[in-house]
């Protein structure tokens, strides 16, 4: 089934992006500039080191890279105002967990004033007419064993995921407040299932850490194997979040709730372990089962899944890429990058998606 993006569509368009030295943002940077738009990137420098950001050189392919946090206020108005963006996507965010228990005020003012600071500039921004708000799938009420969907009632435990509850609400707040009856601005907050893909370098994630592990010819370490995860390649939230932003800003989906989950189908929500026996019996290397620690902090939980009807239905998006499909995509692209061509080996994987 072919993707509904339009690509005359986003011929020129002007937008606006932040966190785009991020893996995410590297990769939407990416596609949109395939779809011919004019892209302009507001966020720190990459958190990793490598990065996609760097090893792709996005800064050379997009209109300009703007190194600055989205806490300054007045920074990220005037760069927004000066780029004339008619298009955001807000992914900016401290993303990780672990980091989050260490380091709580950092993420709370990052991921919650952040999203402040971005929704103030849109309502003082009329030129702005559809924004993508990123959040998470940790937004849910993880004591509840079900496939969440839009509708249900959010509840953070860690700091990360309260952090992202925040953002919502404040979301929730701008849209009753300023947003609600607007016939020229719309908004929406999207929740991806757990996002892999080559590029990735982030700690304490699955993906990067099996390809540290095997790049090191060591045993690949599992801290949590029977952990299910709504695993799907980053071009499936990536696509989902441009069709939508484009839909919003042709009006087509004014009567609906502003809030959507862009998941894998359940066949693809499999366990830690399946994930690593996968690359385990391609690549000829043994896996191990971590002892847990007394000190560690407590642990997600066991089984998460996102229902993704409501895009399929309003939208017609379906997930292209099965969980199989998707690490063997990654596997790819660890190979074909080791010569370099980032840039190259994205594009094109990029080009396989959308056939």
């Amino acid at each position: 089934m072919k993707l509904a993006i339009k690509k005359n569509f986003w011929k020129n368009k002007k937008v606006f992006v932040t966190g785009h030295t991020g893996f995410k943002g590297s990769w939407l940077c990416i596609f949109l500039s395939q779809l011919g738009a004019e892209v302009t990137g507001y966020a720190l420098k990459p958190a990793t080191k490598p990065s996609l950001y760097n090893l792709a050189n996005i800064k050379k392919l997009i209109k300009k890279s703007i190194i600055a946090d989205v806490r300054n206020s007045k920074k990220l108005y005037s760069e927004i105002k000066k780029s004339k963006a008619t298009i955001l996507f807000h992914l900016a965010a401290q993303p990780l967990v672990r980091y989050s228990y260490e380091n709580p005020k950092e993420t709370f003012d990052t991921n919650f004033t952040g999203t402040l600071n971005i929704l103030e500039s849109i309502r003082k921004l009329n030129k702005i007419k559809s924004s993508i708000i990123i959040t998470t799938d940790k937004v849910y009420d993880k004591d509840l064993m079900k496939i969440f969907q839009e509708t249900d009632n959010l509840l953070g435990h860690d700091p990360y995921a309260a952090s992202k509850v925040c953002a919502e609400h404040v979301f929730f707040s701008y849209i009753y407040s300023f947003f609600k009856n607007s016939k020229n601005q719309k908004l929406a907050t999207v929740r991806a299932g757990n996002v892999i893909g080559g590029g990735d370098y982030s700690e304490d994630r699955l993906l990067p850490d099996i390809f540290r592990y095997i790049k090191k010819n060591k045993k690949i370490i599992l801290r949590n194997p029977k952990s299910v995860r709504p695993w799907q390649h980053v071009l499936e939230p990536l696509s989902g979040y441009i069709l939508l932003a484009e839909k919003l800003y042709n009006k087509k989906l004014t009567s609906l709730e502003p809030h959507w989950n862009f998941a894998p189908n359940i066949s693809s929500c499999k366990s830690v372990k399946y994930v690593a026996d996968f690359y385990s019996k391609k690549l000829k290397v043994q896996i191990k089962i971590a002892k847990s620690k007394t000190n560690e902090f407590k642990p997600e939980n066991r089984f998460l899944r996102l229902s993704n009807f409501k895009a399929r239905k309003y939208l017609n998006w379906h997930p292209r890429w099965n969980l199989n499909k998707s690490l063997k995509k990654i596997l790819e692209w660890n190979i074909n990058t080791k010569k370099g061509n980032h840039l190259k080996v994205c594009k094109s994987q990029i080009e396989d998606y959308l056939k």
